[in-house]
């Protein structure tokens, strides 16, 4: 009997305000990210590519690591990425004792001036269905929360 009760309680699906808060931001994230995709394609720019052109030119002089941490992914992503954003000459690593600093190129610097004012403003445009009162509301919930968890 343990067994059918346990069965049936899983297949419960729990209906808190906690968990179709999580399944909502999931959904909200895909849907930005896919526009996101699409946006970034003329430039020939992946989501994940454009994060890192995006943090370098923000800070540049990062190390690899940094960069990982900022980004939340671990070193071997962050390395693939700018194995190929090296390749097509948008960053470049610079040596320093034992730590490879990221600097954007001159081509990665136009680019980026290029790409993340249009980005931004895809961004702005997707929240704008939310009255600036909302869009406050929920960045300072959704800072609570991210700074809440481990």
């Amino acid at each position: 009997m343990t067994d059918t009760l346990t069965v049936a309680m899983v297949r419960q699906p729990l209906h808190t305000p906690a968990l179709l808060a999580w399944l909502r931001l999931a959904r909200v994230y895909q849907k930005v990210d896919r526009a996101s995709a699409e946006h970034l394609r003329p430039w020939g720019l992946t989501v994940a590519q454009f994060d890192v052109l995006a943090q370098v030119g923000a800070a540049e002089g990062l190390s690899q690591g940094e960069l990982a941490e900022r980004l939340l992914v671990t070193k071997g992503n962050v390395t693939q990425l700018l194995d190929r954003l090296e390749h097509v000459g948008l960053v470049e690593r610079r040596h320093e004792g034992r730590i490879n600093r990221l600097y954007l190129t001159a081509q990665g610097c136009h680019l980026v001036a290029d790409v993340v004012p249009s980005q931004e403003e895809l961004i702005v445009g997707l929240f704008a269905t939310l009255p600036a009162a909302e869009q406050e509301g929920l960045l300072a919930t959704l800072r609570r929360l991210d700074h809440a968890l481990p």
